[in-house]
């Protein structure tokens, strides 16, 4: 029984230094536009939503779904979020494609996560992801307000809805996709050093 215990303990000693060696010597390819594996697309989800529930305080949503608070959390979300993950105009954010793991699409997909979680993710980022911890620079006021645009942003009034078609770059009333913005990538800040993309 012994002799089991000890190969079944250094069995899983070589397989964590396998493991480990796999990832610190460069075997998994760091590039962002490659297409998600079903493994880790079976693995992420299921252990960020895990993660998230265990550690996101049970607060209630201080603000109230008003016309006020969902234009001022749109606003916030055109600003910020749109990008990657979608606006009224654009369901396919310009940026979907380009991060690792891919960006939820809001607009065909809206959030269903619990309110607290919402914000939790807002205000502490995810890491190895594009998303950002926006409790750097956003307030609690702000980052509950873009929580209660989130969580309304499949049923909004007829009056937020029309202001979030003007605020994504078309009239109010429009159904028609604006332009597609781009992004000026010339002499951008990275990690404090500044790139001149020419």
């Amino acid at each position: 029984m012994r002799k089991y215990l000890l190969g079944f303990a250094a069995g899983i000693v070589v397989v964590l230094l396998v493991g480990f060696s796999y990832v610190r010597f460069g075997f998994v390819n760091s590039c962002a536009d490659m297409p998600v594996n079903s493994m880790e697309s079976m693995m992420a989800m299921p252990a960020l939503d895990a993660s998230v529930a265990r550690r996101a305080p049970e607060v209630p949503n201080p603000v109230s779904p008003t016309d006020d608070n969902l234009v001022a959390g749109m606003k916030i979300y055109q600003a910020n979020c749109a990008t990657c993950h979608g606006d009224v105009h654009r369901p396919e954010a310009m940026l979907a494609d380009a991060l690792y793991p891919r960006a939820p699409q809001f607009v065909d997909d809206a959030p269903d996560m619990p309110e607290n979680q919402n914000f939790y993710i807002i205000q502490h980022g995810v890491r190895l992801s594009g998303m950002p911890a926006w409790g750097q620079t956003l307030n609690a006021q702000q980052m509950w307000q873009v929580t209660t645009f989130l969580s309304h942003m499949d049923k909004l009034p007829p009056q937020v809805s029309d202001a979030w078609k003007t605020a994504a770059g078309g009239p109010a009333g429009s159904s028609s996709p604006a332009a597609t913005p781009t992004m000026d990538m010339h002499g951008m800040n990275m990690g404090g050093k500044k790139m001149n993309m020419q």
